[in-house]
C-alpha cells in the first residue's frame, strides 16, 4: 500500500513525523475516494440491460398510473368497512384437508378486500425473528460508516447492500429509512428447497452469479454471526412463502400444487429497516416519510416489524390506515404479480410508513417472487368473456428490476448512480436558472 506524505510542513513541523494515527486515516480516506472514482468508471463503461418494452412499460407508466388512481381522491360512494384480519396459519400445517381449506377461505377473503392480514401460529421461531431484528440495530448502529459506504447500492446493478436514506425514493418524497437489501443466493437455500430447487436460479437481470457476487455482506470480522443469523430468518421466511403459495393455490381453487411450477429456482428480495425516532410533537401532516406510498412488486410480501409502530394501509376510502402489530405475528401483503395473475381479484394495496413516535423502528419483509426467468400472465381462472385479461404478460426479474430502477436518480438504476436526493436538489437549482 502506498503511503502518501504531505511536503508542504510548516516550519514549525518540518521536523517531526505526524502521528501514525494521521497517516492511517490520510490513507483511508485516500482509498475510499479512489474506489469510488473505480466504481463511478466501471458504471459508465458498462451498458445498461434491454429490457422487453411491455415489461418495461408496465413497471414504469403503468406501475405509476396505478398508484396515481390509488391516491386520488375517492368517489362519494358511501366506504365500506376496512379491516386487516388475523388468521391463524397452524391448522394449514396439519393433515386435514378441511382444515387448509378453511385457512385458505380466509385468506381469499383477506385478499379480496384489504390485501393486507395478519398470520400467527406460522412456525418461525420468536428466537430466530428476534434474532434478524437484532442484526438490523447491529448494521446500522455498530458497522463504522466507512463500512457501510463499502457496501453501498451504487456497487451493485441489482440493488443490494447498503441503501442511504438520499439515495432511493419510492414516491418523490424525500424518506429518512435506511436499509440493507440481499437476494437468493446458493449459501442461502432453505433446507425446505431440498425436494423442489432444481438449480436453475437466475437474478432479476437474468444473468446468473453463482459465486455469490450478486450480494454485498459485511465481513465476519466486522460484523461476527451477522450473516448467519440472517441466513436463519431468510431460509425460514422462504419456506414459509412456499407455504403461502400452496393456500393461494388452494383459495383460487386451483389446488396446493398449482404454483409449483413457477417456485423451481424462486426469488427472494429481503431487506433490513431502519425508520429513525419520529417528531411526534408536530402536527401529522408534517411528519417524516419514512417510506413513500407505493404497491409491492413480486407475489406478496411477508414483514416482521418491530414493536414500534409505523405501517399505514390506503383503504378504499382513500384513508391511511395503521396496521396494529399482533404479538409474533407477521404482516403478508399481496403485490403485483398476484394482483395481475388473478385480474384485479386480489387487491395489491398501496401503503407507507411513518414512524411518529420518538422511538426507532425496524422491520424486515421478505418479498416473495416465483422464478425470475418466468412469465406473469393472467391465470385462465380469473378470465372470463364479460372480464377479459386486464394486464399484458410480463417477465418476472425484468419487471422487478425496473420498478426498483425507477426508485433511483434519473430512473437509471443503483450502479454508479448518484443520491436521489441530489438529483433533485440540481433538477431544482436547473429550472430556477
Amino acid at each position: 500500500m502506498v503511503v502518501l506524505i504531505n511536503t508542504r510542513q510548516s516550519p514549525r513541523f518540518s521536523d517531526k513525523k505526524r502521528p501514525r494515527e494521521e497517516e492511517e486515516e490520510e490513507e483511508e480516506e485516500e482509498e475510499e475516494k479512489e474506489e469510488e472514482e473505480r466504481q463511478l468508471a466501471m458504471a459508465a463503461s458498462v451498458a445498461p440491460p434491454q429490457f422487453d418494452q411491455i415489461t418495461s412499460d408496465a413497471a414504469r407508466a403503468g406501475a405509476k398510473a396505478y398508484l396515481q388512481s390509488r391516491l386520488a381522491p375517492p368517489s362519494s360512494t358511501p366506504a365500506q368497512p376496512f379491516t386487516i384480519p388475523t388468521i391463524d396459519l397452524g391448522p394449514s400445517f396439519s393433515g386435514s384437508a378441511a382444515a387448509r381449506a378453511e385457512v385458505a377461505r380466509q385468506i381469499h377473503e383477506a385478499c379480496t378486500t384489504s390485501g393486507f392480514f395478519t398470520i400467527t401460529n406460522h412456525g418461525i421461531p420468536a428466537d430466530v425473528t428476534r434474532g434478524v431484528l437484532r442484526q438490523a440495530q447491529r448494521f446500522f448502529h455498530e458497522l463504522p460508516p466507512a463500512r457501510k459506504q463499502a457496501l453501498h447500492m451504487r456497487h451493485s446493478a441489482l440493488h443490494r447492500g447498503y441503501e442511504p436514506a438520499a439515495y432511493t425514493s419510492i414516491d418523490g418524497s424525500a424518506e429518512t429509512k435506511e436499509g440493507f437489501n440481499w437476494g437468493y443466493e446458493e449459501r442461502l437455500r432453505p433446507a425446505s428447497f431440498a425436494d423442489t430447487y432444481d438449480g436453475g436460479y437466475v437474478e432479476l437481470d437474468g444473468q446468473r452469479y453463482d459465486d455469490g457476487t450478486g450480494n454485498l455482506w459485511p465481513s465476519e470480522e466486522d460484523l461476527p454471526g451477522f450473516f448467519d443469523a440472517v441466513k436463519e430468518y431468510y431460509g425460514e421466511a422462504m419456506g414459509l412463502a412456499r407455504h403461502l403459495m400452496g393456500l393461494f393455490g388452494l383459495a383460487l381453487g386451483l389446488g396446493e400444487g398449482w404454483f409449483d411450477k413457477s417456485m423451481t429456482h424462486p426469488g427472494g428480495i429481503a431487506r433490513l429497516l431502519y425508520y429513525p425516532p419520529g417528531k411526534p410533537e408536530q402536527e401529522q401532516s408534517k411528519q417524516d416519510i419514512g417510506l413513500g406510498a407505493h404497491s409491492d412488486y413480486e407475489c406478496f410480501t411477508i414483514l416482521l416489524p418491530s414493536g414500534t409502530p409505523g405501517l399505514e394501509v390506503l383503504s378504499p376510502a382513500g384513508q391511511w390506515t395503521p396496521v396494529e402489530r399482533v404479538d409474533g405475528g407477521l404482516i403478508v401483503n399481496i403485490a403485483d404479480f398476484l394482483m395481475r395473475w388473478t385480474n384485479d381479484l386480489y387487491k395489491s394495496t398501496v401503503h407507507r410508513v411513518v414512524n411518529r413516535t420518538g422511538e426507532a423502528r425496524y422491520s424486515v419483509p421478505l418479498f416473495f417472487s416465483i422464478n425470475y426467468d418466468e412469465v406473469v400472465e393472467t391465470l385462465p381462472s380469473c378470465v372470463t368473456p364479460s372480464n377479459p385479461a386486464k394486464y399484458p404478460p410480463i417477465r418476472a426479474g425484468e419487471y422487478v428490476l425496473e420498478r426498483l430502477n425507477t426508485s433511483t436518480a434519473g430512473g437509471k438504476g443503483s450502479y454508479g448512480n448518484t443520491d436521489w436526493l441530489d438529483e433533485k436538489k440540481s433538477s431544482k437549482n436547473r429550472e430556477t436558472v
